[in-house]
């Protein structure tokens, strides 16, 4: 049972890293427009663009994501070997994020957003912080 909620709950950590990469790619364009300073953060941007494109990177290569990995182990210690074993909560988080596509569909989908992350790091830069120690006394 515990080897089951912990894989449930690697899916919901794996539904919030997919949100973060797009939520955060839609807050950024938004917050482009409405001049949101926020979504100049570099931290926040730096962390942004190097998720999309470790997803990207993944696919091109052919590596396994590593939640999925670590979540199908965990199924497997569970006994949970097919999806009618998997809890309720577990397959419908897991509806959420896989689907039944070739996987090319999966590759062309991350590079193509990988790229609109790249160019929106490109057009709507992230602030360089500004070293505080430099003021003049």
């Amino acid at each position: 049972m515990l080897y089951g909620l912990l894989a449930d709950l690697l899916v919901f950590i794996h539904i919030m890293f997919i949100t973060f990469i797009i939520g955060g790619e839609i807050a950024i364009v938004i917050g482009a427009v409405k001049k949101w300073q926020w979504i100049r953060n570099l931290k926040f941007r730096a962390v942004h663009v190097l998720a999309i494109i470790a997803v990207a990177s993944e696919t091109v290569f052919g590596i396994a994501c590593p939640l999925t990995v670590w979540e199908n182990a965990l199924r497997r210690h569970a006994g949970q070997v097919s999806q009618e074993d998997i809890s309720f909560v577990g397959r419908l988080l897991r509806d959420v994020i896989f689907y039944e596509f070739n996987p090319w569909v999966f590759t062309v989908i991350y590079v193509l957003f990988a790229a609109l992350v790249i160019t929106t790091f490109i057009f709507v830069p992230p602030v360089w912080s500004r070293n505080s120690n430099s003021q003049s006394t």
